[in-house]
């Protein structure tokens, strides 16, 4: 637990004397989702309709604008070469990494979606299962990020590959977050869809950091 903690204190410290790392796709997320009315339309039923595949696209691709960013400091500064080569388990490591990944991005976009749900007019109780899908499924977000971000670690400019990898694999995620939502505002059964969250976070804290760590020693061979 020690070298766990220790990484994530590390990579939040880090994070705050570079803040545009973290900053820069959470404004995104506000940007884009506040433009939404402007573009489509104000109309309430519109945008309630909406305000499902708005909310968890804008959330997907802020989540993959900061991934870049998950290795790539400590890759130039030959940080990584010294994780592989520790005693520590880099499986633990990497998943600390992703846990402050998490924080930084998945967090934020939490805390600042009730208040953006209702700029798009969702009910409270659609705004209160957007936000429990959100914490069930951020961190599969920055999980599954892990391993692109490892993949494409020493590679330059890889951000076009990055979504490549990782965009095929959020499609699941996308379609039973939105779906749990959707189903709320008919007020329909969404056990279904939580459960399916669920399992799949349960698997990605499984597998990907194991992933994770095989993939950043292949890429740095």
């Amino acid at each position: 637990m020690n070298i766990f903690l220790t990484t994530i204190s590390r990579d939040l410290k880090m994070a705050v004397r570079n803040p545009s790392s973290f900053l820069n796709p959470l404004m995104f997320f506000v940007i884009s989702i506040s433009l939404f009315p402007i573009a489509i339309s104000p109309e309430a039923e519109t945008l309630t309709r909406m305000a499902p595949g708005i909310f968890w696209v804008i959330t997907m691709l802020s989540v993959l604008l900061s991934l870049n960013t998950l290795f790539h400091y400590d890759f130039d500064n030959g940080v990584l070469e010294q994780m592989i080569i520790s005693h520590h388990s880099l499986s633990l490591i990497l998943l600390a990494k992703t846990t402050a990944h998490w924080i930084l991005s998945g967090l934020p976009i939490i805390i600042l979606s009730p208040f953006l749900g209702m700029a798009l007019f969702l009910s409270s109780e659609s705004i209160i299962i957007l936000i429990l899908t959100l914490i069930i499924a951020t961190p599969c977000l920055s999980l599954i990020g892990s391993i692109g971000a490892s993949l494409v670690v020493g590679i330059k400019n890889s951000g076009m590959l990055l979504s490549l990898l990782i965009l095929p694999l959020y499609i699941p995620i996308l379609i039973f977050a939105t779906s749990a939502i959707s189903h709320a505002q008919s007020n329909q059964a969404i056990d279904g869809q939580l459960y399916f969250l669920g399992f799949f976070l349960v698997l990605s804290l499984i597998i990907t950091p194991f992933l994770s760590a095989l993939s950043l020693k292949i890429s740095l061979e």
